[in-house]
């Protein structure tokens, strides 16, 4: 009877302990992906790919994760990968190589966003005026008629959704660093514009862009949108509306338009979330030829989702949507290398509207857009993400 309780008593523990880890192996994942990241890419600028040292968004936002888990970890190793960087592509006198402000691209926006870290923990002026300089974009940057930022001056009248998470983060986060509110008033009014002309009522879904002068061959003639639901655009819009919120004070005028905008699409998502916990590379075409589920858009809603639920922005029960998603990335997307790296499969690498060749934002353009690993597009809202479901 004795031995028998102690079987018992052991058999009870080793559940106990095998049940344990499913947090701890978030935490063990998170450093486990940027550990593969730092591995494939020895310098941030090979981050995504990178053949060449340049202020491109996708090293800024991967630089960004990197910044999240030495916030997180105390690792200084972290810090020094993202400062290494910057250090070497900002002068003293605060010039971005190869930043051309004339061309009025708000993807040159998004790797403004580590600046500020930079800044304080380092005291390099160099780094504060770069800020500026990025600010000094942004003061004469084309916009609508109502006040939003083009996407770029080759992109005339045009938003879209992917510039509202290159710019805003950035603008709200000066607004706090000025402490001049007229920053926030113009982050808010731009998410607002935006939401008003690419949020379709029947789905809850956001087009992915929108062109105001409705000359684009991919926009409606009726509406100025583009015709399809992209999943990454939806997933940089996401992660926009709830990253603003860390520089907008709580008591802002307006800030709560924010919130409603983030419980609507969050009450939207999982209806198109498919039985593996994973949303597709067309967001309303789930299964249809050649539709895939993307990394990225499942990456950024995973952060979206489960920050926003640690914030207190939406209800705590849709962090079971951020862990389904998580799930589903473990399963179907997230493969182990012969050296022990983790690698996130199923990327679409790029995709856009309009340009040579022209791309008209169909169906089938998206679906048959290139698809690469490891796009940090995918893999650095994969650390956040990771690091917010940590929490």
């Amino acid at each position: 009877m004795l031995n028998k309780r102690i079987t018992n008593t052991i058999f009870i523990l080793l559940l106990c302990f095998l049940s344990v880890p499913i947090k701890g192996q978030e935490q063990k994942l998170y450093l486990q992906f940027a550990e593969s990241e730092m591995k494939r890419f020895p310098e941030a600028w090979q981050i995504d790919h990178g053949k060449r040292l340049y202020f491109g968004y996708g090293q800024g936002l991967g630089c960004l994760a990197m910044l999240k888990v030495w916030e997180r970890t105390g690792d200084q190793q972290y810090f020094d990968y993202v400062e290494a960087w910057a250090d070497t592509i900002i002068n003293e006198e605060g010039n971005i190589h190869l930043y051309k402000k004339e061309t009025y691209n708000i993807d040159y926006i998004n790797p403004g966003k580590i600046l500020f870290t930079l800044y304080e923990k380092t005291g390099k002026e160099k780094y504060k005026l770069a800020i500026e300089r990025l600010m000094g974009q942004l003061q004469v940057h084309p916009r609508t008629l109502e006040g939003a930022y083009w996407h770029k001056l080759i992109y005339p009248h045009q938003i879209w959704l992917d510039g509202v998470y290159m710019a805003d983060p950035f603008i709200a986060q000066y607004g706090q660093f000025t402490n001049d509110s007229a920053h926030y008033d113009d982050v808010i009014n731009h998410i607002l514009v935006t939401a008003k002309h690419t949020r379709d009522e029947a789905t809850g879904l956001y087009y992915h862009a929108w062109d105001e002068s409705k000359k684009q061959r991919w926009a409606n003639e009726v509406t100025g949108q583009s015709p399809n639901f992209w999943g990454r655009s939806i997933g940089w819009w996401f992660m926009a509306l709830v990253d603003v919120l860390d520089f907008i004070p709580e008591d802002y005028p307006q800030r709560g338009e924010i919130l409603v905008l983030i419980n609507g699409l969050t009450e939207t998502l999982p209806k198109y979330q498919d039985e593996d916990g994973l949303w597709w590379q067309v967001l309303d075409r789930i299964g249809d030829e050649k539709n895939y589920q993307e990394a990225s858009v499942n990456a950024m809603f995973m952060y979206s989702l489960a920050k926003a639920v640690n914030k207190g922005y939406i209800p705590g029960s849709y962090k079971a949507v951020a862990e389904k998603a998580l799930r589903g990335i473990q399963k179907k997307l997230l493969k182990t290398e012969a050296d022990g790296t983790l690698t996130l499969i199923q990327c679409n690498a790029v995709a856009g509207l309009g340009g040579h060749p022209y791309r008209d934002g169909s169906y089938d353009y998206y679906v048959n857009e290139r698809i690469r690993e490891n796009d940090v597009k995918a893999t650095g809202p994969f650390i956040m993400g990771l690091l917010e479901l940590n929490r």
